[in-house]
């Protein structure tokens, strides 16, 4: 299972915008979050919230290339979550080795060939519309056959352009044009999506589904984000993307502890801390 912290190079992200839009600051956080526990580090430089303007390709390729240069560069995993081919070419020759695209493919026509000449890993996600209007009315005949067929066909696209299919990651979008039933359908019926033969990312951090059922503002939806991923990760997800990278890790160790069934005081890794009750 991979975690995945999000460094936002951004003004206008929807939780930490304008935190870390200064390189230096951007790259201590993703320095933290590895830390913490974090194994990729997702790297963005336009924020994809509801209604967010788009970037030039210019300002998002400055924001985001010494970020993912000074922290690939002390080796770590680094991911570029942009669907432009000129930003995503940078973040490569930087030593990204990911791209993580919300567009699938759709954003820019240039961008499938290049990830299959690096022979980079890719992250297709389903959204509906575009940030800009995704949240306008999203309506489905059935949100989780309607988002597996999406991916099937972009599966299909990217390897016909020559992207390797083991090289490729599906998203289901959770808040890209769906609704609060949307969301939690998807996260219920997510095991669905593994007929698709390709891991599963999930993306719940902080997000506004979390704060229509808690009443949170943003910042304060750790523990619905905690909750959604171990959930996640328990239906299926070979992976979750997340802000709060401590606290998810060590709700997915216990969760696994719990499943696997293994009782405290098995083997040294897991005893408790010395002087604690087990």
């Amino acid at each position: 299972m991979r975690l995945i912290g999000i460094v936002n190079v951004t003004p206008d992200s929807f939780s930490d915008g304008g935190l870390y839009l200064d390189a230096d600051a951007a790259i201590a956080h993703g320095l933290e979050l590895i830390a913490e526990g974090a194994e990729v580090l997702d790297v963005g430089g336009e924020s994809t919230r509801p209604g967010a303007e788009a970037v030039d390709a210019n300002e998002e390729r400055r924001r985001t290339e010494p970020v993912v240069r000074a922290l690939a560069g002390a080796g770590h995993a680094v991911s570029i979550d942009t669907s432009k081919a000129s930003v995503a070419e940078a973040a490569l020759d930087a030593g990204a080795r990911i791209v993580n695209d919300v567009t699938a493919f759709r954003g820019d026509p240039d961008l499938a060939g290049l990830c299959a000449e690096r022979r980079c890993e890719v992250v297709l996600m389903h959204m509906l519309g575009t940030p800009r209007r995704m949240q306008d009315d999203p309506r489905y005949d059935d949100v989780v056959l309607d988002v597996k067929a999406f991916l099937a066909e972009r599966i299909e696209r990217a390897v016909a352009a020559g992207v390797e299919e083991e090289r490729i990651w599906i998203d289901p979008g959770i808040g890209f044009g769906k609704t609060l039933a949307h969301n939690l359908e998807l996260l219920r019926r997510l095991g669905e999506l593994r007929d698709l033969g390709r891991p599963i990312i999930v993306g719940t951090s902080r997000k506004r589904f979390i704060g229509t059922i808690t009443g949170r503002e943003a910042g304060e939806r750790i523990g619905g984000t905690v909750a959604s991923s171990v959930l996640a990760v328990e239906a299926g997800a070979e992976a979750v993307r997340v802000h709060d990278v401590i606290e998810v890790r060590e709700a997915l160790s216990v969760a696994e502890a719990i499943t696997r069934r293994r009782a405290w005081g098995t083997d040294e890794r897991m005893a408790p801390p010395r002087g604690e009750a087990a």
